[in-house]
């Protein structure tokens, strides 16, 4: 399994498609396949990261009667995998609530079985096997690249992310065991890390699902206050949804750099917590790196010695959030490297994004 596409509904896509462009360095693709009369969607690529943009043109649109549940944000995660029959039998027989039954199409060489299942408040799961014909009656499968990937022409080198690492899902209070369940039982996660961040003003609970082949990380999220930014986000979403996606890049410093000459906004870092981070026992940063990292705002966290080919290294996680990029406070992008075979989440990144988030509700005037 890995996440073949993420699929957004907004207001215009056209626009959205040129912010992607703009501040993070995506490439439009030309897909004039996939929009219809009544909505018009566009498609964005940098590496493997895809991301589907839809608008309405009409009210009947799927996407008008999704906007006039929510607001603009992820409505689709779709997953590549191996077996769309199994996956789909496997989702019936736990009650999962099947919204497209398998269609399958042919693309040229390639054959496309996909379904669609319901997640959570308004998201859906698109499940994607797709294998490429040679000869007639001969397939191998590949569920590597979206399929948006190979209906176009040449796409530039000039990548600056690897992969999307992780997703994160909020659920409302109570819901954070059913919904591990449902992604146990249905899509075959495995349950990893676990947190439970508090501070004086508010608190979440946290676990980590990874799928069985360990590509695919979604962290969900519930509230444990009733002033926590979770319920923040529950309250201005309308339920249940995805609060942001994790971009994974090799050289964050340079990339954040960037970024920022485009406008993005970004959470801010007070410098006392690059002063702190020095007083930590472990951090191998030299004192250039880590004066750059402080230039961009970068969040830093390390694990204990892993033994590693050349001596003992701590495997190194660097992380930046943007401000939510919709105007309400749901959605926001972060854009995380990690050194050393580092795995997993690190809490004191996690509990410096809670803060920082903190320190945002209070400019909102949502926690006192």
């Amino acid at each position: 399994m890995k996440i073949d596409r993420v699929h957004f509904y907004v207001e215009d896509a056209k626009v959205w498609r040129d912010w992607f462009v703009r501040h993070l360095g995506f490439q439009a693709v030309t897909n004039d396949r996939i929009s219809s009369f009544h909505t018009c969607t566009e498609v964005v690529k940098n590496g493997d990261v895809c991301f589907f943009l839809s608008s309405p043109l009409l009210p009947t649109s799927p996407v008008a009667e999704f906007l006039r549940q929510y607001p603009p944000g992820v409505a689709d995660v779709a997953f590549a995998i191996e077996d769309v029959e199994g996956a789909i039998a496997l989702a019936q027989k736990h009650g999962a609530t099947i919204l497209q039954p398998i269609q399958e199409r042919h693309e040229g060489k390639a054959s496309i079985k996909c379904g669609k299942v319901a997640a959570w408040g308004g998201l859906t799961h698109t499940l994607i096997e797709r294998s490429l014909v040679f000869e007639k009656g001969q397939m191998t499968n590949d569920i590597g690249a979206p399929a948006a990937s190979r209906r176009v022409g040449q796409i530039t080198n000039d990548n600056t992310f690897t992969a999307i690492d992780h997703i994160v899902l909020n659920v409302a209070v109570g819901e954070l065991d059913r919904a591990v369940a449902w992604y146990e039982k249905i899509l075959d996660f495995q349950p990893q890390q676990a947190f439970k961040i508090k501070t004086n003003r508010s608190a979440l609970h946290s676990q980590v699902m990874v799928s069985r082949n360990g590509i695919v990380q979604l962290p969900i999220n519930e509230p444990a206050s009733k002033n926590s930014q979770i319920q923040e986000f529950l309250d201005v979403n309308r339920g249940p949804g995805i609060q942001h996606i994790a971009l994974r890049t090799t050289n964050l410093v340079n990339a954040i750099a960037k970024f920022r000459a485009s406008g993005l906004s970004l959470l801010s870092v007070p410098q006392t917590y690059y002063s702190q981070l020095k007083q930590r026992p472990g951090i191998t940063l030299s004192p250039l790196e880590l004066e750059a990292i402080a230039q961009q705002e970068i969040l830093v966290d390390w694990q204990e010695y892993t033994p590693l080919e050349g001596g003992n290294i701590a495997p190194l996680l660097l992380q930046i959030f943007t401000q939510p990029i919709f105007e309400q406070p749901t959605f926001f992008f972060e854009f995380i490297e990690r050194r050393f075979q580092a795995q997993g989440f690190g809490e004191g990144n996690f509990r410096a994004l809670f803060e920082a988030i903190e320190s945002e509700q209070i400019k909102r005037g949502t926690l006192q």
